[in-house]
C-alpha cells in the first residue's frame, strides 16, 4: 500500500497544494497555476475523476479522510506511519532501532506534548504571515547600477534615430552643483537632496506638511516652487520651518507638534465679515484652518467616534461595505476582481488607509469625497460639496452602523437622562458640549423620531439591523431607531465633517 496525503493551504494558488508520499514531502514543480476558481462545489466528490471521461481504474482504495483544515508536516508523517508507531510502541525496548524511537519521539511532540504544540502553532503562524508578506511585497527588478551608464542623446527633431550630441545627467544649474565627491548615480542624487544646504528639500516638504493642516500651503502651488508658481505668502516663516525641519533631525512627528501647538494653528476658525473683507483666503493666517476633511479621514471619524475603529497595524487590504455591481460593471471576463467579496468582523473596520483599491472602480464613499483615483501623483487635493456626498453619510451601511453603535453606547454608558447622552454624544463628535439653543434642538428631533419608531416598530428594526455587528437586543427597538437617526444627524453637522 501507498499513503498519499493532499494538503492544499485554500490560497488558490498551486503552489499551496503539498504533497506527502508515505509521509515523506515531495517536491512539486508548478508548470501552470489554474486554481482561481473556489472549491465550493454542489456535485459529489469522485476520487481520480475530473469528468465522466477520466475515470480511475486499476487501484484500489482502502482508507479515505477528508480534514476540514490544512494539516501540518508532522500530522502528515504520523497519518502515514500509524502502523510503524504502533509496532514500535508495542516491541521490547531493547529491540526498537533509533530511527523508530525518533519517529515515535516526533509523533509524541506533534500530538500530544502541549507546549510543543503551542510552539508549533506560533511558527506556523509566522510563517503564513512572512508568506503573507512576501505575497503583498513588489518585486523590484533593478536592484544594483548598471556597470556602463546609459547614454542619452539630442535627437534631432526628436526624431529617435538621428541622434546628436551625447548628454549625461546632471542637476539643474539654479540649484547647489552637484558635488564630485558623491558618485552620480541614485545614491549619489539622494544624497545630493538631502544636503543641509539643498534650497527646496525642506521647503517642499514642510509647505506640504503646513496644506495638509491648513488647508493649503505658504506657498499655495504647492507642486510648482519655479517661476511660474506662487511666491509664498510667508518667505521668512517658510524659511524657519524649513531650518526647523531639517535641524530637527527631519523628525516629521516633532514637527507636526510644533505645528499643531502653535497660536497659528489653535487659533479660532470664525470668519467675522471684517476677517473676510480683509483676508478673504486666510493667507494672512487671520484665523484659524476650516475645511472639510479628506475622504478617509470623514469615514475614520465617525469609525473612531462608535468606537468601531480598529486599532491594528498593517495587514492585507480589506473590502468594506460597497454597494453591489460596482466591480461586474467594469469588471473583464474571468477577472480576479470580478466579484466583490465583502470582508466581515475586525475587516471591516480598520482604516481607510488598509481599503483594496481596484483602480477601474474605486472605493464609492471615498471617490465621493474626492479621494485621488491613484492613475498619478496628485500634489493638491479637490474638495467639493455635492448632494452625493450627504447621501453617503446619512445611507452608507458604514455610516448607518457607527451611528447605531455610538447611540447605543450612549444609551449604555450615558444613564437614563436624555442630557446626559447627549452630553456623550456632543463630546464624542464635537469635543465639546451642546449650547442650550442647540440642546434644544436636538431633543426636539430626538422627540419626533421617538414617536415616529414607536409607530412604526418594523421600520425601526429595520433601521438597527443595518450592518453585520447585531444591535443590542436589551434596548427596545423604537428607542435604539430614534437615537440612532438623532446620531445619524449629528454626523452630519458642518462642524464634524470639517476640522
Amino acid at each position: 500500500w501507498v499513503h498519499v496525503t493532499l494538503v492544499y493551504d485554500g490560497s488558490r494558488k498551486a503552489a499551496g497544494i503539498k504533497v506527502y508520499v508515505n509521509g515523506q514531502a515531495k517536491p512539486m514543480n508548478v508548470a501552470a497555476d489554474a486554481l482561481s476558481a473556489t472549491t465550493r462545489t454542489t456535485v459529489p466528490l469522485k476520487i481520480g475523476q475530473r469528468h465522466a471521461g477520466s475515470p480511475v481504474s486499476g487501484v484500489s482504495l482502502e482508507d479515505v479522510r477528508i480534514y476540514g483544515r490544512g494539516l501540518a508536516e508532522a500530522e502528515a508523517s504520523s497519518l502515514a506511519n500509524s502502523a510503524l508507531l504502533a509496532s514500535v510502541l508495542t516491541a521490547l525496548p531493547e529491540s526498537r532501532i533509533a530511527a523508530e524511537v525518533d519517529s515515535v519521539y516526533a509523533w509524541w511532540l506533534a500530538n500530544l506534548d502541549e507546549t510543543a504544540k503551542t510552539l508549533t502553532a506560533k511558527r506556523d503562524a509566522l510563517t503564513r504571515e512572512r508568506a503573507d508578506a512576501q505575497a503583498r511585497g513588489t518585486i523590484a527588478h533593478v536592484m544594483q547600477e548598471r556597470p556602463e551608464a546609459a547614454m542619452a542623446h539630442v535627437l534631432n527633431r526628436g526624431e529617435y534615430d538621428q541622434r546628436l550630441d551625447a548628454v549625461t545627467p546632471d542637476t539643474p544649474e539654479l540649484l547647489p552643483a552637484f558635488p564630485a565627491d558623491l558618485p552620480r548615480n541614485r545614491l549619489g542624487f539622494a544624497k545630493w537632496l538631502m544636503r543641509p544646504e539643498h534650497p527646496l528639500t525642506a521647503r517642499v516638504t514642510v509647505n506640504r506638511f503646513w496644506q495638509e493642516l491648513f488647508g493649503q500651503g505658504l506657498v499655495r502651488t504647492a507642486g510648482d516652487f519655479g517661476v511660474s508658481g506662487e511666491l509664498p505668502s510667508h518667505p521668512e516663516l517658510l524659511d524657519w520651518l524649513a531650518l526647523e525641519f531639517r535641524d530637527g533631525g527631519w523628525d516629521v512627528k516633532k514637527f507636526y507638534k510644533l505645528m499643531v501647538t502653535s497660536a497659528a494653528y489653535r487659533q479660532s476658525a470664525a470668519a467675522t465679515p471684517e476677517k473676510l473683507t480683509a483676508d478673504p483666503d486666510n493667507c494672512l493666517l487671520s484665523r484659524g484652518p476650516r475645511f472639510r476633511m479628506d475622504a478617509e479621514m470623514v469615514r475614520d471619524c465617525a469609525l473612531a467616534a462608535s468606537g468601531l475603529l480598529s486599532p491594528k497595524i498593517g495587514g492585507p487590504s480589506v473590502k468594506p461595505y460597497q454597494p453591489p455591481g460596482v466591480w461586474e460593471a467594469v469588471a473583464m471576463i474571468g477577472s480576479n476582481t470580478r466579484d466583490y467579496q465583502q470582508d466581515s468582523g475586525e475587516s471591516l473596520y480598520r482604516r481607510s488607509l488598509y481599503t483594496f483599491w481596484k483602480r477601474s472602480a474605486p472605493p464609492a464613499s471615498l471617490d465621493v469625497f474626492n479621494a485621488p483615483n491613484r492613475e498619478h501623483c496628485v500634489v493638491v487635493r479637490e474638495r467639493t460639496n455635492t448632494p452625493l456626498q450627504a447621501l453617503v453619510t446619512l445611507n452608507d451601511p458604514q455610516y448607518v452602523e457607527a451611528a447605531r453603535e455610538l447611540a447605543q453606547a450612549a444609551m449604555k454608558e450615558g444613564g437614563p437622562e436624555v442630557e446626559r447622552r447627549l452630553s456623550f454624544i456632543a463630546l464624542r463628535l464635537l469635543a465639546r458640549e451642546f449650547t442650550a439653543d442647540e440642546l434644544a434642538i436636538v431633543k426636539g428631533s430626538l422627540g419626533e423620531l421617538g414617536e415616529y419608531y414607536a409607530e412604526h416598530e418594523a421600520e425601526a428594526k429595520q433601521l438597527i439591523a443595518v450592518g453585520e455587528r447585531p444591535p443590542d437586543a436589551a434596548l427596545p427597538a423604537g428607542e435604539l431607531a430614534a437615537w440612532t437617526m438623532t446620531v445619524n444627524e449629528l454626523m452630519n453637522l458642518d462642524e464634524v465633517l470639517n476640522k
